[in-house]
């Protein structure tokens, strides 16, 4: 495979194997990819830029194609995870698909008496359903439109559920845009107040799923084991199952910023996704012939156009290595990506321990931030995660040793 042994490389060798720029010259490296001027336009009140680390995550086979999981990310240990436990995987990888791109806009209705409103919704349907075909009907050729929608009775109000095609497209300023033109008619023909209009980040129609199986001869059976204990416990205990969900969004997070998505989206999506039956684990795992196979489901409203994506161009690049093509094949990239992240995590935790690998890693960044430069990093690390000391005051003094 192209990216064999990639972590042992330079970071210019591993550029090179790359060679990928946004067609407009800038590279993976430019580190002022967003300009001060640019961010000033994005939000409000811009003083600077912030940068944080981007790596590849490579042995993702997703039904039967090779994929290259960029992933941003602040904490160590997270990219080397996702990357060993898909490598695990191979040659069969993963089993993935997505829904289509449908989300849902709600329009809250007060003022009204709520069974007299829904009356009138269902009898102007026809009408309601034409002003919202014209009023996305500039978007037709990119195979947006409101599909269909559903009023229902909450308490002394009555809400709408409207549900979108988006396209390629996350779909809040689409979704939010048409309710909003939508919304006269439908005052006018039941006499209430749209007092609410907004996108649902709770995408139940845009789910992705994901499922791969980790054969007992190259995991061994403690680990298989440790992973079906591991589920069980955060099935039953609410406690664990907050970090358990942690563990697979780390890495779904961690792809989401680095193509550019709204990963605060993606993560109310999946948190509220998981606590609709009482919270619970957005993985499962079985035994299946002596092999673990390990599944995952839950809502991925991302996108590969729109203002977040296409304002940075490192995002952009980063969409290229990963060689996505659609919102639906990064969606189950990034399920994919949540599922090796959560069997890594898993299979530490139930083993060796959750420390083990990840301060081996961190140590690196303590021995930077001891002031080791070049080779001293390594050199450095590797003391300390041999005394299994990883502080910083005791990585000055291992560098004072070295003088």
């Amino acid at each position: 495979m192209k990216y064999s042994g990639f972590y042992k490389l330079s970071i210019e060798e591993r550029l090179k194997k790359i060679e990928i720029s946004d067609g407009e010259k800038k590279t993976i490296t430019d580190s002022g990819a967003l300009s001060m001027e640019h961010a000033d336009k994005m939000i409000e009140n811009v003083i600077g830029t912030i940068h944080i680390p981007l790596g590849i995550a490579p042995n993702f086979i997703i039904n039967g194609k090779e994929y290259v999981a960029p992933m941003a990310v602040e904490e160590a240990s997270v990219v080397a995870a996702a990357a060993k436990a898909a490598k695990q995987t191979l040659p069969e990888g993963f089993t993935a698909d997505a829904d289509s791109p449908v989300m849902i806009g709600q329009m809250l209705l007060a003022g009204i008496e709520p069974a007299d409103a829904v009356k009138k919704i269902e009898e102007n349907r026809e009408g309601i359903m034409a002003l919202a075909k014209e009023k996305m009907k500039h978007l037709e050729e990119y195979g947006c439109g409101v599909i269909e929608f559903r009023p229902k009775i909450i308490d002394d109000m009555v809400v709408i559920n409207f549900h979108v095609n988006v396209g390629e497209a996350q779909g809040a300023n689409m979704v939010n845009s048409a309710l909003e033109g939508i919304a006269p008619l439908i005052e006018e023909k039941t006499g209430g107040t749209a007092a609410m209009k907004i996108i649902s980040n709770l995408a139940t129609e845009r789910k992705a799923r994901a499922t791969a199986v980790w054969k007992k001869e190259v995991v061994g059976e403690q680990v298989i084991e440790a992973v079906l204990r591991g589920i069980k416990f955060a099935k039953l205990d609410i406690y664990r199952a907050a970090t358990h969900n942690k563990g697979i969004m780390n890495g779904i997070d961690a792809v989401a910023v680095a193509t550019g998505n709204d990963w605060r989206s993606v993560e109310a999506g999946a948190h509220a996704y998981a606590a609709m039956n009482g919270y619970k684990p957005l993985t499962d795992y079985y035994k299946k012939d002596g092999n673990l196979v390990g599944a995952i489901e839950l809502p991925l409203a991302v996108a590969t156009v729109g203002p977040a994506v296409n304002s940075s161009p490192t995002a952009k690049i980063a969409m290229k290595i990963a060689g996505i093509k659609s919102s639906g094949e990064l969606a189950m990239l990034m399920a994919c990506v949540g599922l090796a992240n959560n069997f890594a995590a898993l299979s530490a935790l139930g083993t060796v321990g959750i420390q083990k690998g990840h301060m081996k890693l961190h140590a690196r960044t303590i021995a930077s931030q001891a002031g080791a430069k070049g080779k001293q990093v390594d050199e450095v690390a590797k003391i300390l995660a041999n005394e299994k000391q990883f502080d910083v005051n005791y990585a000055k003094k291992i560098l004072e040793g070295m003088k």
